[in-house]
C-alpha cells in the first residue's frame, strides 16, 4: 500500500508539471499522454500504475517485455510501446508485443516491420527516431536521412508513420536540452508539409526534461524515474 501511494503521489507531480508546462505553451494538457517507462519494474507495479489511470508502458528490450508481458497481457484498453534500440532479429517478436514503435532508425528496419506485420495482417504505427543532437553512443537517423526513411515508410501499407522520437542528451541544466527539442518539432513540420502527411506525435522528454518538451511540443513523453523512482 505504500509502494502504491507513492506511485500516486509521483504521478500527480509529473501530471502537474505537463498541466504548468502546457499552459505556459498555451497547448492543451490532454494533448500529452505519458508513456510510462518499466524497463526493470515488475507486473505487480505496473498494475498498480495502471489502476492509477496510466494506459500507454514504455518498455527498452523486447526480451524484457515477452517475459513481462508474453503470458500477462495489458488490459485491452492499455497500450505497450517499444521505445528501445530494436535488433532486426528480434522484429518478429515485437511486431506482435507493441502497439507502437518509437526507435525506427534505418531503411531495413523499415523493410522487416513492413515484412512482418503483413505476415501477421496488422498496419503498425512507427515513429522515426532522429538523433538531433548527433551523440555517437545514441542510436537514430541523421536529421538529413529522416525525409528518406519518411518516404520509405510511406511507401509500406502495413506501416503507419505517426511522427518522431529523439532521447537529448543527459545534462545538468534542462533548458540547455529546448534546442534538441525545438528542432524536432521544426524537422517534424518541414515534413509534414513537404509529404504533405500528418506526423501529428513527437516522442521527446524524460523524467529529467519533459517540462522543456512539452513546451516545445511534446505529444508523448516517456516517464521511469519521476514515476517509479530510481
Amino acid at each position: 500500500m505504500q509502494e502504491y501511494e507513492r506511485l500516486r503521489e509521483h504521478l500527480a507531480r509529473v501530471r502537474c508539471r505537463i498541466e504548468r508546462a502546457a499552459e505556459r505553451a498555451g497547448r492543451d494538457p490532454q494533448s500529452v499522454q505519458i508513456v510510462a517507462v518499466t524497463k526493470g519494474i515488475d507486473r505487480e507495479k505496473v498494475q498498480a500504475a495502471y489502476e492509477l489511470g496510466l494506459r500507454l508502458f514504455g518498455e527498452n528490450r523486447v526480451q524484457e517485455a515477452q517475459r513481462k508481458f508474453g503470458e500477462n497481457p495489458l488490459p485491452a484498453d492499455a497500450e505497450l510501446h517499444l521505445i528501445g534500440y530494436l535488433q532486426t532479429n528480434k522484429v518478429r517478436h515485437a511486431v506482435k508485443l507493441f502497439a507502437l514503435i518509437h526507435s525506427v532508425d534505418r531503411a531495413a528496419l523499415i523493410e522487416q516491420l513492413h515484412e512482418r506485420a503483413a505476415r501477421v495482417g496488422r498496419r503498425l504505427p512507427i515513429l522515426i527516431q532522429v538523433n538531433i543532437a548527433g551523440e555517437e553512443q545514441k542510436h537514430g537517423c541523421r536529421p538529413a536521412e529522416a525525409a528518406e526513411l519518411l518516404a520509405l515508410g510511406l511507401t509500406k501499407p502495413h506501416l503507419d508513420v505517426r511522427g518522431l522520437m529523439t532521447i537529448a542528451p543527459l545534462v545538468a541544466e534542462s533548458e540547455l536540452v529546448r534546442p534538441v527539442f525545438r528542432a524536432l518539432r521544426e524537422l517534424r513540420d518541414q515534413l509534414q508539409e513537404r509529404f504533405q502527411h500528418p506526423l501529428p506525435e513527437l516522442s521527446m522528454g524524460m523524467s529529467n526534461d519533459f517540462d522543456i518538451a512539452v513546451e516545445e511540443g511534446a505529444t508523448l513523453v516517456r516517464i521511469g524515474r519521476a514515476l517509479f523512482g530510481d
